[in-house]
C-alpha cells in the first residue's frame, strides 16, 4: 500500500515532535496504554492497573 502522506506533512510532523518532545512522548505512552488495555490485558492486569490508577489519583489530590 502506498504512503499517502506528503513529504511536507511528514516534515511538519517531525518538526512539531521536536518542538514538543514531552507532549509527543506522553501522547505515545497514552496510545500504548490504550492499545494494551483494549487488546492484550487480562483480568489480573486490569485489576493491577485499577490499583495503580487509584494510587495516582490520590497522589494528584495531595498535590492540589
Amino acid at each position: 500500500m502506498a504512503d499517502k502522506t506528503s513529504e511536507a506533512q511528514k516534515r511538519a510532523s517531525r518538526t512539531w515532535e521536536q518542538r514538543n518532545r514531552k507532549k509527543a512522548t506522553v501522547q505515545g505512552y497514552l496510545r500504548t496504554a490504550r492499545s494494551y488495555i483494549r487488546n492484550h490485558a487480562q483480568e489480573e492486569n486490569l485489576q493491577e492497573l485499577e490499583a495503580l490508577i487509584k494510587e495516582r489519583r490520590e497522589k494528584l489530590k495531595e498535590g492540589e
